[in-house]
């Protein structure tokens, strides 16, 4: 866990297999945070944590934030979906390649360079257990950030497939060089 000046902080997880590619970016599933788990930050995230918080966004109109690496200065794509189920805070949204930025999260994530979610939020209500760990049981999200270092491991997205468009043309130029190379290795 780190904390900010203005007291946001800030849990992380991994990318969990595979993205899904559509037109509009880059799609990118899975869960943010995962309830029971310890953290490696001691935290455990209790189940409905976020139930709150997302009901307030839904009332007001608001979406979650997605940034590059918790920088406020960064967005790079839009959550279309966040909610809990059994498991955890699951999100669902789409890097924007109109965002140099998303564009690159986009080639470092299909590359495996960046494999991480982290979830930028501030505790409203939490207790200890008798192992010291924090139990937050109700939590204000602010954002979801894409990030290199995880602070929850079992924190996946769960589903990566197709190309974007300059990687169909990039794949088209190498299998034109291959074939020439074979062609004219024949005369």
């Amino acid at each position: 866990m780190q904390e900010t000046m203005t007291g946001l902080e800030l849990k992380f997880c991994r990318f969990d297999e595979d993205l899904t590619v559509k037109e509009d970016g880059m799609v990118i599933e899975g869960y943010a945070s995962r309830f029971g788990a310890t953290d490696q930050g001691g935290d455990v995230v209790e189940a409905g944590a976020y139930s709150a918080s997302l009901a307030r966004m839904i009332a007001e109109g608001r979406r979650g934030k997605m940034l590059w690496q918790h920088d406020p200065a960064q967005p790079i794509g839009i959550w279309d979906e966040i909610r809990e189920d059994g498991t955890g805070l699951w999100v669902k949204g789409r890097l924007l390649e109109g965002v140099a930025r998303g564009r690159e999260a986009a080639a470092l994530i299909q590359a495996g360079a960046i494999d991480g979610l982290s979830i930028g939020y501030r505790t409203k209500r939490a207790t200890k257990d008798t192992g010291g760990r924090r139990l937050l049981t109700e939590l204000e999200l602010w954002e979801v950030s894409v990030v290199t270092f995880p602070m929850l491991p079992s924190a996946r997205v769960a589903a990566k497939s197709g190309a974007t468009p300059l990687e169909d043309e990039l794949r088209e130029l190498a299998a034109a060089f291959r074939a020439a190379g074979a062609e004219l290795g024949t005369r």
